[in-house]
């Protein structure tokens, strides 16, 4: 299908035809129709397969239909690494090249200064990572309050690099009307779960299979030991003559120490790598598109963004941790329909790390062996029916089988069950509760003429235990005293009510008491008055002490 049925503007159709590109591939065909109507999209498709063009192209053409003199940020891209970022701003300022919109690229480890000052002047479209971005929104340099596009590039990779906080706070700054664009290249569960939260009725488009790889991408597994994959690689770089070849390694050290060792044997190589600053691995990565590098060295950074044109090789000097990265890794490979290889150097220790690839893809990989460089372990294969060599946990479902099993006479359940026939010496052991049984003798010791049956019948009559709750008789002595109290209350509440009655005179005996009291006082306090007087009057023959001697004083 051509781009002109595709219904973009004229000046986009010219841009495409100076790229060089007349047909639109698969997921461009599906996924700009519905992104020029306004919807969301959840895309999937393999790498080289145009994803950047499927949203960039309509998100031009719907800014351009709605222009404006004022510039400001109406189109919101995030990547998870600064070489997808500047991809993605290229392929805009490419397909823009007729239009009057400017694109701003915001990434980290270089000058915040001259992104500031870009910013300023007025962008319309900002392609930036995560932490950058955060940077700018927390200086407040960029307003995000009128985005109309939002688009999460390699959704999948910015969850393995844990940014899905990041992408939370920035969702924040967001407006809540806007169209939401999700693509990445597998689907795992943690995508599904971002999508249905950031998404609202989304188109989803799938092109392939998930976690499958471009079909022409010819992979190959050179079986080596791990203290000779150097020297493999060496062999095959001079003696095949690869030219350009993507080498991954697991670590940053890992990558400096082998770009050494190919520097010894006099093959051109570099390293890119995290630790790198941005100026350098951008030189690193512009001198090997242009051929001035044989091999560049990198680890799972490189992995997405770079598109390099007719890369033919990539090889897998480490197998990655994880095993959608290998899609990525050999995605950089025979890009918009042109074909590569993917060689993976694989000792007996990576064996788990090649099974997990494999049952990804769900095909072995074939394997090939170099003279000269047999193993002396071999490399087991994969079976790829058993998709999990961990231990499952019981499932309840296998309970349910074995109960519905159980009741099968023919079954080996039952024949254990059968154990409780009566010959089994179990069912000996039960028997042992029938009337014969020196338990069931126990039991007996119910009976009337047992010891225990006696104890029982004390609660007759004539038992002395029933003798003694006969007490509460009126014959009793504890019964006449009981009515000997209520008599004696009777009669004191009669005579307290008398005048003469030595209560009456109890009852009067208070006020007595509050005279004598008042008299107590007053008698103390006669007593203290001679005591104050005294004080007063050693008091003033003190003073006129004083005073006479301060008067001689004076005639003296």
């Amino acid at each position: 299908m051509s781009f002109k049925k595709l219904g973009l503007s004229d000046e986009l159709l010219s841009a495409i035809q100076e790229k060089g590109y007349s047909e639109a591939t698969p997921v461009q065909r599906k996924a700009i129709p519905y992104i020029i109507q306004g919807l969301d999209i959840l895309a999937g498709a393999q790498t080289g397969t145009g994803k950047t063009a499927a949203f960039a192209l309509p998100i031009l053409d719907k800014l351009q239909r709605s222009e404006s003199k004022r510039r400001r940020v109406r189109a919101l891209i995030l990547t998870p690494t600064r070489e997808l970022a500047s991809q993605v701003a290229d392929s805009f300022r490419d397909y823009g090249s007729n239009l009057r919109f400017k694109t701003a690229v915001l990434y980290g480890g270089v000058s915040i200064k001259t992104q500031k000052d870009k910013l300023r002047m007025g962008v319309d479209i900002v392609v930036a990572t995560p932490g950058r971005l955060l940077d700018h929104l927390s200086q407040k340099t960029v307003d995000l309050s009128e985005v109309e596009v939002f688009v999460l590039d390699e959704g999948d990779r910015m969850l393995d690099m844990g940014f899905i906080v990041d992408i939370r706070r920035i969702i924040k700054y967001l407006p809540y009307k806007r169209q939401n664009l999700l693509f990445s290249a597998t689907f795992p569960k943690e995508i599904r779960s971002l999508a249905s939260k950031l998404l609202s009725s989304p188109k989803e488009i799938q092109i392939s299979s998930q976690n499958s790889t471009a079909e022409k991408v010819k992979q190959l597994v050179y079986p080596v030991d791990r203290a000779r994959k150097k020297e493999l690689l060496i062999h095959c770089i001079k003696e095949e003559k690869w030219f350009q070849a993507l080498v991954f390694t697991k670590t940053k050290r890992g990558a400096d120490k082998l770009t050494k060792v190919l520097n010894k044997q006099r093959i051109n190589a570099n390293a890119i790598h995290g630790d790198k600053t941005q100026a350098a691995r951008t030189r690193a990565l512009k001198s090997f598109k242009d051929g001035g590098i044989q091999v560049l060295v990198a680890t799972d950074v490189a992995a997405r963004g770079i598109d390099i044109n007719l890369l033919p090789y990539v090889v897998n000097f480490d197998l990655p941790l994880v095993p959608e990265d290998y899609i990525h890794r050999i995605g950089r490979t025979a890009r918009a329909g042109k074909e590569g290889t993917a060689i993976s150097l694989v000792c007996a220790d990576d064996f788990n790390l090649l099974s997990g690839i494999e049952r990804l893809l769900n095909f072995r990989i074939p394997r090939e062996e170099i003279e000269g460089f047999e193993t002396t372990q071999h490399l087991n294969t994969t079976n790829l029916e058993s998709r999990n060599t961990h231990r499952k946990k019981p499932n309840n479902k296998n309970r349910e089988l074995r109960k519905k099993v159980s009741d099968n006479k023919k079954s080996p359940w039952r024949k254990k069950k059968e154990s409780d026939s009566k010959n089994s010496p179990w069912r000996k052991k039960k028997e042992s509760d029938s009337k014969n049984s020196p338990w069931k003798k126990k039991k007996e010791s119910d009976s009337k003429n047992s010891p225990w049956r006696k104890k029982k019948e004390s609660d007759s009559k004539n038992s002395p235990w029933k003798k003694k709750k006969e007490s509460d008789s009126k014959n009793s002595p504890w019964k006449k005293k009981k009515e000997s109290d209520s008599k004696n209350k009777e009669l004191r509440k009669k005579v307290s009510d008398n005048k003469k009655s030595p209560w009456r005179k109890k009852k009067e005996s208070p006020r007595k008491e509050e005279q004598n009291t008042n008299q107590r006082k007053d008698s103390d306090n006669k007593r203290k008055k001679p005591f104050k007087k005294s004080a007063k009057s050693n008091n003033n023959s003190w003073n006129n002490r004083k005073n006479s001697q301060n008067k001689n004083k004076r005639f003296n």
